[in-house]
């Protein structure tokens, strides 16, 4: 799978030194974060199972950063899209907590691995089902054109993905309807054990834009300054009214679909390969050292920061409490409840009554 330069069009934003730090420091991080949680998944501390982004940091991170937090734009991330979160304001503690079903993760200790949303940041909890996604972000960004509102959407799925009714459903009704969302579309080469070239006839998916009557374009998904760019041509077009934009992303997935994947399917020297000449960090601070002059030590100094970050996190992850029994009916269909709950099931009205009493709800004697 070669690797495809990025658009055609001139970039239409600059970014600046400070900004590209910040990219590096959001790679770094996701990174860094992800080889925490390798150790403490050894250790048996993460619940369920670990999936990493090695790899494809640059792809999350750099598209994410494209979208304008102030604007209120939103994403919709797949599970190895830890460094799109990260842009969008989600903190190492909280995904150490999640991942470690902590009483006080996101979840409550109720879901795993990135399986949370926080509308207010701007990111929106994922369905594991592939594709589903594209038809829900579709919907979200259709409110915004409704509501007039100058938000732009995004949605990750992969290569598997595009292959799927849902998809397909999803992203013909956001071109019918001008919808300001952006797909992108993570070609890393596999379909958890499915090579590309045995889940779909076409050479590019950039060409499956084509009959959906949308621009179709195809990025060098290892390059975050390529990615950034390509993507944010994308989200300016979308912000303007013009509607979808399909962008391809050329990566490469060195991890399996989750840790317990032995990727006994890859052949021969195909991962050893990428890791030696395609590793987007690599790339990104030889980019940063030659090309912008930043001197390593700097970059050094990031990384400090992000394990100081990361030590802090785990710190306070691995002393937070498991989540209570009671944890389980709180927030089921609103938190706290829009009416009081008048019913029990025989065994736990007792448990239920004190978390209310504890949250200033009041009981009900009369149930």
């Amino acid at each position: 799978m070669a690797v495809t330069s990025t658009s055609e069009r001139a970039p239409s934003t600059l970014l600046t030194r400070e900004q590209l730090l910040e990219l590096y420091y959001y790679m770094r991080l996701t990174r860094s974060l992800e080889e925490r949680l390798v150790n403490l998944y050894r250790q048996t501390k993460v619940v369920g199972g670990l999936f990493r982004s090695l790899g494809q940091e640059a792809d999350a991170v750099g598209s994410a950063y494209a979208l304008d937090r102030s604007k209120g734009d939103v994403l919709s991330p797949l599970i190895r899209n830890l460094g799109s979160m990260l842009v969008q304001g989600a903190t190492p503690l909280e995904i150490l907590r999640q991942y470690m079903a902590k009483g006080d993760s996101p979840t409550r200790g109720r879901e795993l691995n990135i399986h949370f949303g926080d509308t207010v940041r701007g990111f929106i909890g994922q369905i594991s089902h592939l594709g589903d996604m594209v038809p829900v972000m579709a919907g979200v960004t259709l409110s915004f054109k409704l509501r007039r509102e100058e938000r732009v959407g995004l949605v990750y799925v992969g290569d598997g993905a595009t292959s799927t009714g849902a998809f397909h459903e999803g992203i013909n009704f956001a071109a019918v309807q001008r919808c300001p969302l952006v797909v992108i579309v993570e070609n890393n080469g596999y379909a958890y054990s499915t090579p590309t070239r045995k889940q779909t006839a076409c050479t590019s998916f950039k060409d499956k834009a084509i009959g959906y009557g949308i621009p179709g374009v195809r990025a060098d998904g290892n390059d975050v300054v390529a990615t950034y760019q390509v993507t944010k041509e994308a989200v300016d077009r979308a912000r303007q009214g013009e509607g979808v934009t399909l962008i391809e992303l050329v990566t490469y997935r060195r991890k399996g679909h989750a840790e317990h994947d032995n990727q006994s399917y890859v052949p021969a020297g195909e991962i050893d390969r990428w890791a030696r000449d395609n590793d987007p960090m690599d790339r990104f601070i030889t980019a940063l050292t030659r090309t912008e002059g930043v001197p390593a030590a700097e970059l050094e100094r990031i990384d400090a920061r992000v394990t100081a970050e990361i030590d802090r996190a785990t710190d306070e992850a691995e002393s937070s409490p498991p989540p209570e029994q009671r944890d389980g009916l709180v927030g089921v269909y609103a938190d706290p409840p829009a009416a009081p709950v008048l019913w029990y099931r025989e065994g736990v009205r007792s448990a239920v009554e004190k978390h209310e009493r504890a949250q200033g709800w009041g009981t009900h004697d009369d149930a």
